[in-house]
């Protein structure tokens, strides 16, 4: 279960590499690779949370006021960048909403690492 554990960590991150990269390459419009990175973010980090509560011999104890933060940026992240990309896709200028969409998943990745 552990290496199912690890490759749901390598999807987390390689989500939250195409918020942010496609946040700084394709700025100002909301981009395709944002969106996909944002939906996988949401879906592996509730299979990660759900992991590593459920499952003991992980050896994981997650924090779930954390969990809870997380959860809510990365809801509003993935909201930004769906309603981005289908605005941008009509033609619409949504300069902020890429910001908010590749700024908050910047705070999702702070929240991560410094919160202790």
């Amino acid at each position: 279960m552990e290496f199912v554990y690890d490759l749901a960590v390598v999807t987390h991150l390689l989500g939250m590499a195409a918020v942010v990269g496609g946040y700084v390459a394709a700025r100002p419009v909301v981009s395709e690779l944002m969106v996909w990175g944002a939906r996988a973010q949401l879906i592996t980090g509730l299979i990660l949370a759900g992991l590593a509560s459920g499952l003991d011999s992980l050896g994981k104890e997650p924090d779930t006021t954390k969990l809870a933060v997380k959860l809510v940026i990365a809801i509003a992240v993935a909201g930004f960048a769906e309603v981005g990309r289908a605005d941008a896709k009509r033609g619409k200028k949504v300069d902020w909403m890429t910001d908010a969409a590749g700024g908050l998943a910047i705070v999702n990745v702070l929240v991560a690492v410094l919160w202790n």
